[in-house]
């Protein structure tokens, strides 16, 4: 069974904006994710700590020695939502800037499309 895995809107713009290498270091770690869902652990997905949702995970992608993160979370029909994107390397405020930001792309996402269920 493949996971679905869902861009926001914001995060497809981000992703598209990068050079084609980093893309195609991002897309082979969705592709692990497309493969092995909510089951997928270190070294690929963490759980994020300083979150108000539960469920909210990081993608974790090394690409040319950069560490490339994507915040994103299971909805209730378990697809994987992407929601933010970016390189952290010399960004110690990162995780405070990008999580509130994150976040608010899921609830809305989930106001759009399942009536606010927070899973």
């Amino acid at each position: 069974m493949l996971w679905e895995i869902i861009f926001h809107a914001e995060f497809y713009k981000w992703f598209f904006e990068q050079e084609g290498a980093v893309q195609e270091s991002i897309a082979m770690v969705l592709d692990i994710l497309e493969e092995q869902g909510a089951h997928l652990g270190r070294p690929y997905v963490d759980t994020i700590k300083g979150s108000s949702l539960p469920n909210m995970k990081e993608l974790r992608v090394q690409h040319a020695g950069e560490p490339y993160r994507i915040l994103f979370a299971f909805d209730s029909k378990r697809q994987a939502v992407l929601l933010v994107g970016g390189n952290k390397a010399g960004d110690k405020r990162w995780y405070d800037k990008n999580i509130p930001i994150a976040e608010r792309r899921f609830r809305d996402y989930l106001e759009e499309t399942q009536g606010g269920e927070l899973v």
